[in-house]
């Protein structure tokens, strides 16, 4: 995709303090979008904005809970008051997950589960559902989801199931949202070297590589390519599938 003969977007990415978010959030910016980096962690959000600005992009950021509808709401309303009215991209990839702990389905508990849902999947729906007015016609959508599902990784069930239901969300909001050109897509992204995985998994460099038919950890760029394609022109004709990226350790 030519970053010289495109029109500037409007693009909100959430969960964008740090981590994949953060790296989508840069990529977008680098080819010439106003971003709006959103997080619970709005000082967070702040300064990672800050700092991308520095570096000369176009990048706002604010707090939101998106588990809230009238958090969701501010946050559809700053961004279309920033960019002019109308939202072109949202990337849904705010979601827990370095703070859980593995435990087995039966011993998991029941508050964590309903967390869990309600930042991973309900989170989705309500900042999809606050922007649905602002959304230009022939926005794009993409849905952060897991490969996770794909393997049914043991003890999290809390997590996966989350995961899985992005996918049936990202369906559904492909077909009612296909009338006016707006595309949604998931993307899977196998366990990714971010500072949240280095938390979460002591040998993070090596883990699932024996795995892959691609013989090496998985970095937050080889995430990025698939994000900014769905989001492009090119992905016009491409709505309701998810891509898993995760260097071949499973095909579907």
């Amino acid at each position: 995709m030519s970053d010289t003969t495109r029109s500037s977007r409007t693009v909100i990415v959430t969960g964008a303090a740090g981590g994949l978010g953060r790296a989508f959030a840069e990529a977008f910016a680098r080819l010439g979008d106003l971003v709006v980096i959103a997080d619970i962690d709005e000082a967070g959000a702040l300064r990672a904005a800050g700092e991308l600005t520095a570096a000369g992009l176009r990048v706002v950021g604010t707090g939101v809970d998106v588990t809230r509808f009238d958090s969701a709401r501010a946050l559809a309303s700053f961004a279309g008051d920033a960019g002019g009215g109308t939202i072109d991209v949202v990337v849904n990839n705010a979601a827990i997950y370095a703070t859980l702990t593995r435990s087995p389905f039966a011993e998991i508990d029941e508050a964590e589960w309903d967390r869990v849902m309600a930042v991973n999947l309900k989170g989705p729906w309500q900042v999809t559902r606050a922007c649905a007015e602002l959304l230009a016609d022939g926005a794009r959508i993409v849905n952060i989801s897991s490969a996770t599902v794909m393997s049914g990784s043991a003890q999290w069930a809390h997590y996966v199931a989350s995961k899985a239901g992005v996918i049936g969300l990202t369906r559904v909001l492909a077909t009612e949202l296909g009338p006016r050109g707006i595309t949604v897509n998931a993307v899977a992204p196998g366990f990714t070297l971010t500072e949240a995985s280095h938390g979460l998994i002591a040998d993070a460099g090596s883990y699932g590589v024996d795995r892959g038919a691609i013989k090496r950890a998985i970095q937050p760029d080889d995430i990025v390519g698939t994000v900014l394609f769905l989001a492009s022109p090119e992905a016009a004709f491409l709505t309701g599938q998810t891509l898993v990226v995760d260097g071949g350790r499973q095909f579907l």
